[in-house]
């Protein structure tokens, strides 16, 4: 009997603010241990939340970005635990009426489970809590840092439509790249702002009913549930043909190891006593405020990406790059609307602009890191900082379809400008790089270089065509790199086969 996954995932996001999701301590990582706290995100008895409004709109926000549905009744409950991360001995969190639902992401993927090369994760809800402390394990004891308790945190959980760890990959990637470019969270998962909890279970093929569900908690990295979710799968499978039986529990990830361990098993949802949180009010949205944050919906980059092959008539790889870098895609956009040749301005974009300004920010950092800068406070250098204005890719383009200049002497051009942001056309002038279409000057070069190259001449005249571009080589070298190529293989060929 063949078997397949199921798998689901329930991602937590830190939110974009400046504060807290109930108190107005600073959200804020890599302070010292127990700085950013006070006696709401403590827990301390008599204190009063008062919710996040910003928190609320990026909440909001999500929702429409993973099209979702936003109710207009929300509320906030206790979902009770003892632990030592959580100084309350709850989370504050939504339950059974959540601020978005029943939504869905589409991504690229063709993999198995995909359709026409595109893959689709409903979203069962987007909802709002509170993150909990950070504990650090030492030989013989451990600390808790409240400094992340009470940062909002968005739970996105999807509905089990995942049939794959490589489709688990690709989903999680285009949910960190709306969020990032939607202005949500900045998903800095060295700094914890995204983790994981996958949820797996295996049927048999053609069966609809759901095998035991069985969770890998805190999973910090995309790769590791990947790799987690490719072992789990295998490892159910291998139980349940050898006639064991699988248990609903939580698992963790070794990830030098490579293998799930049993931590508990799972507990359900009745065993965190969910009952409304008696100090908020529910979440009531007004026409007007809904309207506020749907006008600050972007673009999805799957639609951007589709948009560019589509109407810039760029190949697909191009418009990935734009598609993940916006602000270089809004660079190109503004020059491509004005251009009739946008591929040719990608090539420009991607092929010289990015490597000249990837050479100038290494050059910076080794400088600024000499000057013993870290990382964070580094300035490099961006498309804000060019020497030379956008319009100055066209002319460049410009010139080179005009045949004005060869493609060699164009990036000599480019690179003048990026150093000086001088024009192209004035860099063509003062550095004598006008391209020679001199049908009479180029017969000359072309009567020197079959004179004195013999072998590559009596090569081509016994069939061997490629012997043709040795002698273009000698034409360009007499006209120091000036000659028309394509003047230059055609007046060869006149004079050899005649």
């Amino acid at each position: 009997m063949e078997y397949e996954a199921v798998i689901g995932l329930e991602t937590h996001v830190q939110l974009k603010t400046k504060s807290k999701m109930w108190c107005g301590c600073a959200n804020q990582y890599g302070s010292e241990p127990n700085t950013n706290v006070c006696p709401v995100c403590l827990g301390m008895p008599g204190v009063l939340p008062v919710p996040n409004e910003e928190a609320l709109r990026k909440t909001v926000l999500t929702g429409y970005l993973l099209n979702c549905e936003i109710p207009r009744y929300a509320k906030f409950d206790r979902k009770n635990y003892f632990y030592p991360d959580a100084s309350k001995n709850y989370q504050l969190t939504q339950y059974d009426k959540p601020s978005t639902a029943n939504g869905f992401v589409e991504f690229e993927f063709n993999g198995p489970g995909s359709v026409n090369g595109l893959g689709k994760v409903r979203i069962t809800r987007a909802h709002l809590e509170e993150d909990v402390g950070k504990l650090t394990h030492f030989d013989r004891t451990s600390g808790v840092d409240f400094n992340r308790a009470g940062v909002p945190l968005l739970e996105i959980v999807s509905e089990p439509d995942i049939t794959s760890a490589d489709m688990a990959y690709e989903y999680l990637n285009a949910l960190k790249e709306i969020l990032i470019q939607g202005g949500v969270s900045d998903c800095d998962m060295e700094k914890g702002m995204v983790r994981c909890d996958v949820n797996i279970s295996v049927r048999p093929v053609g069966t609809k009913e759901l095998g035991a569900k069985i969770e890998i908690k805190n999973m910090n990295s995309f790769s590791g549930v990947r790799r987690a979710a490719e072992y789990e799968i295998q490892r159910q499978i291998e139980v349940v043909k050898s006639g064991g039986k699988l248990v609903q529990s939580t698992r963790r990830w070794d990830d030098v190891a490579g293998i799930t361990e049993e931590m508990r098993t799972k507990e359900n949802a009745h065993d965190y006593r969910y009952f409304p949180e008696p100090d908020m009010m529910p979440l009531a949205p007004a026409d007007a405020w809904l309207a506020e944050v749907k006008a600050q919906v972007i673009e999805l980059p799957i639609a951007r990406k589709q948009r560019f092959v589509r109407d810039y008539q760029i190949p697909a790889g191009d418009a990935e790059v734009f598609k993940s870098n916006v602000e270089l895609g809004n660079y190109f956009e503004g020059l491509a609307k004005q251009s009739k040749n946008p591929k040719a301005v990608a090539n420009w974009i991607i092929n010289n602009l990015l490597s000249k300004l990837a050479e100038l920010n290494e050059s910076e950092k080794a400088e600024q890191g000499a000057m013993g800068l870290e990382a964070a406070d580094m300035k490099l250098s961006s498309l804000a900082d060019l020497k030379f204005k956008p319009e100055a890719l066209l002319e460049l383009v410009a010139l080179v379809e005009a045949k004005t200049i060869s493609s060699s002497a164009a990036q000599q051009v480019f690179t003048e400008m990026f150093a000086t942001g001088k024009a192209p056309a004035a860099i063509v002038q003062e550095k004598g790089l006008a391209q020679v279409s001199d049908t009479g000057a180029i017969e000359k070069f072309c009567d020197e270089a079959i004179a004195a190259n013999p072998a590559p001449v009596a090569d081509y005249k016994a069939g061997k065509v490629a012997a043709l571009n040795s002698l273009k080589g000698q034409v360009m070298k007499l006209s120091k790199g000036k000659a028309n190529p394509a003047l230059v293989g055609e007046i060869l060929e006149r004079k050899l086969k005649g």
